[in-house]
């Protein structure tokens, strides 16, 4: 089943908290507040920039598996060259394939280089399970004969 849904139309359902880091801060600070908000991932801002995400896969292959120390090291040392981002216009089908593409797991979402949401790989399959559930509930009704056409 194809969505055409636009991403902006999730970030709408899905509400409009956003959580941020500087690039100054540590690695503990940053695993620590997703740790509090129950949240993988992080925008690194300088400002209204993006400079990129932090995640806890991150913080596994980058700190803890390189024998580095959170509380010393800043996020900025282990950012991403690259980051993949949509924006509002593209679609829940489109953003799924970037994500598969890019081996990523959360997309921020930018609109004339201003972040309006991040979407994660959890966002994208709740929207599509939802938007199947839906689908059949209209087929069953249709085949019971309790909707009309």
């Amino acid at each position: 089943m194809k969505s055409s849904i636009p991403i902006s139309t999730l970030l709408h359902h899905k509400g409009a908290a956003l959580w941020s880091v500087a690039p100054e801060a540590t690695v503990f600070e940053a695993i620590k507040l997703m740790a509090d908000k129950n949240i993988g991932a992080l925008l690194v801002m300088s400002g209204d920039r993006l400079l990129g995400v932090v995640t806890e896969r991150d913080y596994t292959r980058k700190i803890a598996l390189q024998g580095k120390k959170s509380k010393e090291t800043q996020v900025r040392e282990i950012l991403s060259s690259k980051t993949v981002s949509v924006t509002p216009h593209q679609t829940v089908e489109e953003c799924m394939k970037l994500m598969t593409e890019n081996r990523v797991r959360h997309l921020p979402v930018l609109e004339n280089e201003k972040v309006t949401g991040i979407v994660s790989i959890g966002d994208l399959v709740n929207w599509t399970i939802s938007a199947q559930d839906a689908a059949i509930a209209q087929m069953e009704q249709y085949i019971s004969g309790s909707v009309t056409v």
